[in-house]
């Protein structure tokens, strides 16, 4: 379900208390682990953790005024969802297989 929250923690504070602790669980270990430089945005109406123009500047191959999408979260109708684009990349990390 798309969220019209502007910030992630206005995101997580809008969801329902199972959910909110949940998402708020895995976002911790996801910020932990986050690539250095990687960020946390709001993206296509959940949270998504992304790699900006200062490191990638060709963007989202769908989009180049996007930055390219590594991961995202979101809270669906029945479920915690995780996207994770970056399996395919060659950059992928190895902690989120490991996990």
């Amino acid at each position: 379900m798309q969220s019209k929250a502007a910030t992630p923690e206005t995101y997580i504070n809008s969801l329902p208390a199972d959910r909110k602790a949940a998402v708020s669980e895995l976002r911790k270990v996801i910020l932990k682990n986050l690539p250095k430089g990687f960020a946390e945005v709001m993206q296509y109406g959940m949270l998504g953790y992304v790699v900006p123009h200062s490191l990638y500047p060709k963007g989202y191959h769908c989009d180049p005024k996007l930055p390219l999408p590594f991961m995202g979260m979101a809270s669906q109708k029945h479920f915690v969802a995780v996207y994770h684009m970056g399996i395919k990349y060659f950059f992928c990390p190895i902690w989120f297989t490991k996990k």
